[in-house]
């Protein structure tokens, strides 16, 4: 069984939001017309506290993007995003969640960040994404979203470790920064992920 994974395709992850992903919305169309396509379709979806500590506002003095330790592992300070309730949170208007069987929230902890829609990033807590995986006998797991150097690489990380076969499609991701997206593409192809593009999904 084909399951799809999309990642945070949440309004503050768009061009004009608060932590805007370039060309973030080309993905949109991508993602509706190959949704039909997998077995199972889940999603996630950052899912943040006001008061999270990985956002720069809740450190007096520090900037969006600068780098702190946050209980024992380095966190980058974020713009305030997907703030439970907002219109930031919420699904871009033009994805089609009518396919999505499960939505997977992350980063609740205020505590600690969690890029995976599997763990947090101190792998301390799971979603339960994997064993709802295995429950639904997923032999497959593709994944596309935003942003692909950051959550999507982290999520298709997590299901390598899970170990499930992992592809990541290509064009329906798009980066906050391109080259460290070129390094997660080929840190995925050393872990035994596969990449394609949407026109190789039938």
């Amino acid at each position: 069984m084909k399951a799809l994974i999309i990642v945070d395709v949440q309004n503050d992850f768009m061009p004009d939001g608060s932590l805007a992903v370039p060309d973030g919305d080309a993905i949109v169309p991508v993602i509706n017309r190959i949704s039909g396509k997998f077995d199972l379709v889940v999603a996630t979806q950052d899912w943040h506290p006001p008061e999270h500590k990985s956002f720069a506002s809740n450190h007096k003095g520090r900037q969006p993007f600068e780098t702190i330790d946050l209980n024992g592992i380095s966190q980058t300070l974020w713009p305030d995003h997907c703030v439970q309730g907002t219109p930031g949170a919420d699904f871009h208007p033009g994805l089609d969640t009518r396919p999505v069987e499960a939505i997977f929230r992350k980063g609740i902890n205020p505590e600690i960040d969690s890029y995976s829609g599997f763990y947090d990033n101190q792998h301390l807590k799971s979603t339960g994404l994997a064993g709802y995986l295995r429950e639904k006998d997923v032999t497959e797991v593709y994944g596309c979203g935003l942003a692909g150097d950051i959550c999507v690489y982290d999520t298709l990380n997590d299901a390598l470790k899970c170990g499930f076969p992992t592809i990541l499609i290509a064009d329906a991701a798009r980066a906050l920064d391109e080259k460290n997206y070129e390094t997660a593409q080929k840190d995925l192809l050393k872990n035994n992920g596969r990449i394609v593009f949407s026109t190789d999904i039938v």
